[in-house]
């Protein structure tokens, strides 16, 4: 699969978007891996989670978004004050998330962190890169489910606690272990090793913009 920059096309999604959880002002929906958040540029690149969900629901708006091959928890608003206060509490981190992943090979400790600022890589878009000049503070937590053998691989759970670009898929590979379907930042092998991005969102936990109770999403993970 191309890297998805200016020239990429993306192929046509099968998958379906599950709606998780609706009211009157939020819509929690569970994204397919191969789908856009944001339609692109290009008018090939029309289909996407927003574009699809305009259908049905006109007016929506997006709050955040998922990498073209991550699937999973997704909250999108219905109005722009609650857009801008869900974005508030995305800006303060007091959004919880939580992500599955597979990566490649069995990581020397079950539980820990990295923190690795992140920037873009222009000369080289859509790719990010570790910059401790210019980068962003990015901070992943993670702690090991499972491993299997006969290839290398582990099961494991990330909190990040920033939302950079491509964070966990950065940070995965700085790491030593490559998330398996990573076309970006992963090996030949290791893109080999499935025919999708071996991450998904498995949870969201925020404050619902108007009642202010906590909505704790989750969507489970297909792989």
């Amino acid at each position: 699969m191309s890297a998805p920059g200016d020239d990429f096309i993306a192929p046509f999604c099968a998958g379906q978007i599950d709606i998780l959880l609706q009211d009157e002002h939020i819509l929690l929906i569970n994204k397919p891996s191969g789908l856009l958040s944001l339609s692109g540029k290009n008018p090939l690149n029309k289909d996407s989670v927003h574009f699809r969900l305009a259908q049905m629901f006109p007016g929506i708006t997006m709050v955040h978004r998922l990498d073209f091959g991550t699937s999973g928890i997704m909250v999108l608003a219905f109005s722009k004050a609650v857009n801008a206060s869900l974005t508030k509490q995305f800006q303060n981190r007091t959004v919880q998330k939580t992500y599955i992943s597979v990566l490649s090979g069995h990581l020397d400790c079950e539980h820990g962190s990295i923190d690795a600022p992140i920037a873009k890589d222009s000369p080289n878009f859509p790719y990010q890169k570790i910059c401790y000049e210019k980068g962003k503070q990015a901070l992943s937590r993670f702690k090991v489910l499972s491993t299997s053998s006969n290839p290398a691989t582990s099961r494991v759970l990330f909190t990040p606690e920033t939302g950079r670009t491509h964070q966990l898929r950065i940070h995965s590979r700085e790491m030593g272990y490559p998330i398996l379907g990573c076309d970006l930042y992963g090996t030949p092998q290791t893109q080999a090793m499935s025919s999708r991005l071996l991450l998904h969102a498995l949870t969201l936990d925020f404050d619902h913009p108007v009642t202010g109770e906590r909505v704790l999403g989750r969507c489970e993970c297909p792989f």
